[in-house]
């Protein structure tokens, strides 16, 4: 049976965590952020297991809707500086608490993510420390 790889993010901003451990998908905290579609506000929680799309929202997203997204504590939008290659919506890049980043289109719908590490050895190390056999 597949290890399930739960990614813990922080606020690039003021580095506090984005993990809720009370709203929980597949037995793991899920990630809290603000939301913003249109001229509605909400709260997502996203699933934490890296490969998994499952999300609640108090607000409703339809299929192919940009959502721009914000720190639950500092209210900053979280974007990165990269735009999907699938879809051409903006990238969300959330820097993983143990190193690296986690960077995931802003568009309902598309699947484009991936994590990313700037020291590769140092970081794939401790990935592999932390989420290894």
């Amino acid at each position: 049976m597949a290890k399930l790889v739960s990614i813990e993010v922080i606020c690039p901003n003021n580095r506090k965590s984005l993990m809720d451990r009370d709203t929980l998908l597949h037995e793991r905290p899920t990630i809290k952020l603000n939301i913003q579609n249109g001229t509605n506000y909400g709260t997502v929680r996203l699933c934490s297991v890296y490969d998994c799309y499952d999300q609640v929202s108090d607000i409703t997203i339809n299929d192919g809707e940009i959502v721009r997204f914000f720190c639950p504590d500092c209210n900053q939008e979280l974007k990165g500086n990269m735009t999907c290659e699938l879809c051409g919506a903006p990238l969300i890049s959330l820097p993983i608490k143990m190193g690296g980043k986690v960077m995931f289109c802003s568009r309902k719908g598309c699947k484009n993510h991936f994590v990313a590490f700037a020291d590769l050895s140092t970081e794939i190390k401790k990935f592999y420390e932390e989420y290894g056999n």
